[in-house]
């Protein structure tokens, strides 16, 4: 079986970027990555792009030929994978695929999104489109909407308290103070969360992740060229799972079926477990959803994620620092680009020269959210091959 590595990494920055199109910033991550791997555009076989709604947002479909054109691959194969928010983690997982089956022995993964050219109306609407649109949408939920039944329903049956989930979002911001490319570098407090605007009770503005422009790019590359590079970090298994579209469908409102089974497929293929985990990236769109993460992901017991937070578990020096960087919360979130991102973050702290750089981390997992759970996605990274 082949073996499949990150042999390089490339971002923009995150955030209102209004003097970029979604090509510039596509094409300035892509050739980042190019650099930071060391090799010509030449040598990549295939380019697999991450995005969610560039045609709502940005008024543009057909991204395959639009980077296969600017990333100058023409006439290589481009591929588009949708998945909402984790359609970066989805082109991901097929590039991993295609070499893994091999058909290819170095791809390219961009995720990319321009959210701040539209009305920020406009955008939340757009976003909707991720949740279900005929039971949910049209009766006026928005996705801030949908966290905010999680959350209440969590609170509900666990005691989850509005101050833990606050530290959510304060330790992201802490964590983003130093990485250039973040779209917040400011320090905040459990009171600013608390007293910030509402958006949907309970959630708070500082309990929700940003509206962003931005892109980031892997470089892959198979066992038989990976060996050519001086520290590649291995993509030692990759899960994806689903889970309804509306949550009125759900068993429960305070867990996510499709990560309990992305998390499984890849303990099972790896065979490790969550004591084997140094680092992790998880989808903090809102603040609760952290929680929630933490839960489903094993590494702490179902409704005892909000007291695992408030103990300091999830900072650089807890017991399993996540977000290191500053997660969507603090980096920001183009939907499309967040799941390459998370892989980029954890791949540099693999190879040591992250922001905020942990002693001695081996492995890492990274989940990526589509919408309130409909798919899930995680990968597991390891400086050794498995």
């Amino acid at each position: 079986m082949v073996d499949v590595a990150v042999v390089g990494v490339g971002q923009t920055a995150f955030g209102e970027l209004w003097e970029k199109s979604l090509r510039n910033l596509g094409v300035e991550a892509f050739t980042a990555a190019l650099k930071d791997a060391g090799v010509d555009r030449a040598a990549v076989q295939a380019l697999y792009v991450g995005n969610m709604a560039a045609g709502y947002m940005s008024s543009q479909e057909h991204l395959a030929s639009l980077f296969a054109d600017h990333c100058g691959l023409m006439p290589k194969p481009v591929v588009r994978c949708e998945a909402a928010c984790a359609s970066g983690s989805l082109a991901l997982r097929q590039a991993w695929l295609s070499i893994k089956s091999g058909a290819y022995d170095i791809v390219a993964v961009l995720g990319a999104e321009k959210m701040t050219d539209v009305t920020a109306s406009t955008a939340v609407a757009g976003l909707m489109a991720a949740g279900d649109a005929e039971w949910e949408g049209a009766i006026g939920l928005t996705f801030a909407g949908l966290y905010a039944l999680m959350a209440r329903a969590h609170m509900h049956a666990f005691g989850t308290t509005r101050e833990q989930m606050a530290l959510v979002s304060v330790n992201n911001h802490k964590n983003a103070m130093k990485n250039p490319y973040a779209q917040f570098h400011s320090a905040i407090t459990v009171e600013d969360v608390l007293n910030a605007a509402p958006i949907a009770e309970p959630l708070g503005l500082l309990d929700c992740s940003p509206l962003s422009d931005g892109a980031a790019c892997v470089i892959l590359a198979s066992d038989k060229v990976a060996k050519r590079f001086a520290k590649p970090v291995w993509v030692l298994g990759s899960g994806q799972g689903s889970a309804s579209l509306g949550i009125a469908a759900r068993a429960s409102l305070t867990e996510m079926p499709s990560t309990h089974a992305a998390v499984a497929d890849v303990w099972k293929q790896t065979g490790l477990h969550n004591k084997d985990v140094g680092i992790l990236e998880v989808h903090d769109c809102f603040s609760i959803n952290e929680i929630i993460a933490l839960e489903d992901l094993g590494f702490c017991p179902k409704g005892a994620g909000g007291k695992f937070v408030e103990n300091g578990g999830i900072t650089i020096s807890g017991e399993i620092p996540t977000n290191t960087a500053g997660g969507l919360k603090g980096i920001g979130h183009p939907v499309g680009a967040s799941g390459v991102r998370q892989i980029i973050d954890v791949a540099r702290q693999l190879r040591g020269d992250a922001v905020n750089q942990l002693n001695d981390v081996k492995r890492g997992l990274c989940l990526n959210v589509g919408g309130v759970g409909g798919t899930a996605i995680v990968h597991a990274l390891g400086v050794e091959r498995k």
